[in-house]
C-alpha cells in the first residue's frame, strides 16, 4: 500500500457511524425520526423523560417523581387550570409562586433538532424563568415533537393567527447538565426538568 494510503484512509473501510456521546457540535445532524432524535437531545441536555401510553401511565410516572423527590406534602405551581382540574387528585396545587416546590405546566412544542422545550406566555403569562420554582413538571404529548424551533414558531403562528402568544421562549438547560465551567450556558436558568410525555398519535 503507498504511504498516501496509508495516511489517507486506504485498506479496509470502516463504518462511517459516530456514536451519538462522541459526535461534535458542528458534525452533521443525525437523520433520525423526529421523536428519536428528540430524546437524545433532550436527555443530552439533563432532562428526565417519561414516556405514557395512557393518562393512566401519566398519573402513575406522576406519582413516581413526587415520591422520588418527597414532594408529597409540597405545593405545585400551575397557570393552566384545565392541568389543575386534570391533575388534582394527584397534586396540591398553590396559587403562590414563593410557596411552591414545582411549576408544572404544559409546553407549545417539543423542538427535535436540539432536545428543547417551546414555551410562551399561554404557559407564563408575564413569568420570567427566573421567577419560577427550581423544579419543572412539563406535561405534553407526542403531536407536539417538531422538527426545528422554526416550524414550532410557524406552527405558533399559524394556530394562534392574529393573536400570537408574547414571551415565546425555550427551555434548553437542565440542571443536570450544567457545568460551572460551561460558559455558553452563561445567564441562562437551568431548571430540573421533567417531562411526561403522553402518546396521541
Amino acid at each position: 500500500m503507498s504511504i498516501f494510503g496509508k495516511l489517507f484512509g486506504g485498506g479496509k473501510k470502516k463504518s462511517s457511524h459516530i456514536p451519538e456521546k462522541n459526535r461534535g457540535v458542528h458534525m452533521p445532524e443525525l437523520n433520525l425520526p423526529i421523536d428519536e432524535k428528540f430524546t437524545i437531545y433532550f436527555k443530552k441536555n439533563g432532562g428526565k423523560f417519561l414516556y405514557c401510553d395512557s393518562f393512566e401511565e401519566v398519573s402513575f410516572a406522576l406519582k413516581n417523581i413526587v415520591e422520588e423527590n418527597n414532594w408529597k406534602d409540597c405545593s405545585f405551581f400551575s397557570i393552566d387550570h384545565k392541568l389543575e382540574e386534570k391533575f388534582s387528585k394527584h397534586i396540591k396545587f398553590s396559587k403562590s409562586i414563593q410557596k411552591s416546590t414545582v411549576f408544572f405546566t404544559t409546553c407549545e412544542h417539543l423542538i427535535a433538532q436540539n432536545g428543547s422545550i417551546l414555551i410562551s406566555s399561554n404557559q407564563l403569562k408575564e413569568k420570567k424563568m427566573n421567577e419560577l420554582p427550581d423544579n419543572f413538571i412539563v406535561y405534553a404529548t407526542t403531536s407536539q415533537l417538531t422538527s426545528s424551533l422554526g416550524d414550532g414558531l410557524k406552527s405558533i403562528k399559524k394556530k394562534y393567527q392574529g393573536s400570537i402568544p408574547a414571551n415565546i421562549t425555550t427551555i434548553k438547560h437542565f440542571r443536570s447538565n450544567i457545568k460551572e465551567e460551561d460558559f455558553l450556558s452563561y445567564g441562562s436558568t437551568s431548571k430540573n426538568l421533567y417531562l411526561i410525555l403522553m402518546e396521541d398519535l
